[in-house]
């Protein structure tokens, strides 16, 4: 279990990294799925983006892995309207071309991706 535990931190942390940077190199994708009812979208794509990256990493090193953990619990919890919208709005749909049924398959694994994050807390 150990390794499994350790192959997952690695794969989730490189993913982090991954889709942080993708907030600064296509924040167009980031910006169509974010609520209308909230302001500054740019700047919540690319600190969303910032976050992704620096908790991404965080999570590679021992020292850090259970306060990065929690901050992507945290980051989960505060990008999960974004999937809500994105579920809801046939424009947000359109605009990354997948179907509403894709749209809302993607919202249990926000479930799944909390629980790998609370299970990297532990020791």
């Amino acid at each position: 279990m150990k390794y499994i535990k350790l192959i997952s931190i690695y794969f989730f942390g490189s993913t982090y990294i991954y889709i942080g940077i993708r907030h600064f190199t296509e924040p167009d994708y980031f910006l169509s799925i974010i609520p209308n009812y909230m302001s500054f979208h740019l700047e919540l794509v690319y600190l969303s983006g910032v976050f992704e990256i620096l908790l991404g990493f965080m999570l590679l090193f021992n020292k850090y892995r259970i306060i990065a953990a929690k901050g992507v619990i945290l980051l989960l919890l505060g990008v999960f309207p974004a999937n809500i919208y994105l579920a809801q709005s046939t424009l947000a749909q359109s605009l990354l071309e997948i179907t509403k049924e894709t749209a809302i398959i993607r919202l249990p694994f926000q479930a799944v991706f909390l629980l790998f994050a609370y299970w990297f807390t532990k020791k």
